[in-house]
């Protein structure tokens, strides 16, 4: 596995913040040895432990979404270039990042109901804690746009955290490259930064 394994992290707790900061999703999958990806919002559900999503049903990336087709998601979160400037060692320049890949099987939500119970649990995670729009469920939109959307959960078989945030130097090089991260994310992501290096 790729990075080194001291730029790997198994905590799925980890991961799970990672998605639920960053939940723009790479969705990858392949058919007949073509791959296919799309970006779309994914979140994490907690009580089955499964991710959510929904998809264009023109998508050409449907036809690989088959019922226990395996797919990985790529959640991307901070990243940065780091300059040997900052490090009080002699280095050479670097690229910190914190990915999670996330590999599973496809379940198929077919169901227009299901699928609208997916939309309202996205748009209520979307919105945040002040949920300044509700999706009703009498939404007269959502009903006809249903029609237009593939619904899927992805059961989860393979956690990957790929936390590369120079856990190769010395402390206080690591320090140093947390507040390069932390200046080019900005400090809305400086919460975030902090969790994942603790």
């Amino acid at each position: 596995m790729y990075p080194p394994p001291y730029h790997q992290s198994t905590d799925i707790q980890k991961m799970i913040a990672l998605i639920r900061a960053y939940p723009l999703g790479m969705l990858v999958s392949a058919l007949e040895s073509k791959p296919f990806i799309t970006h779309i919002p994914i979140i994490y559900n907690q009580a089955s432990g499964a991710l959510i999503a929904h998809i264009d049903k023109y998508n050409p990336q449907v036809e690989t979404l088959k019922e226990g087709a395996e797919v990985t998601v790529v959640f991307r979160g901070p990243d940065a270039y780091i300059s040997p400037s900052i490090y009080t060692t002699e280095q050479l320049p670097t690229w910190n990042y914190i990915i999670a890949h996330i590999t599973g099987t496809v379940s198929l939500i077919n169901d227009p109901e299901a699928a609208k119970e997916t939309m309202i649990a996205m748009t209520k995670f979307l919105e945040g804690p002040q949920q300044r729009f509700i999706l009703e469920r009498d939404n007269e939109r959502m009903d006809r746009a249903v029609n237009y959307i593939q619904a899927f959960a992805i059961t989860i078989t393979k956690w990957e955290g790929k936390f590369k945030l120079s856990q190769d130097k010395i402390e206080a090089d690591q320090q140093n490259a947390k507040e390069a991260l932390i200046k080019k994310s900005g400090e809305s992501a400086a919460g975030f930064i902090d969790s994942i290096y603790h």
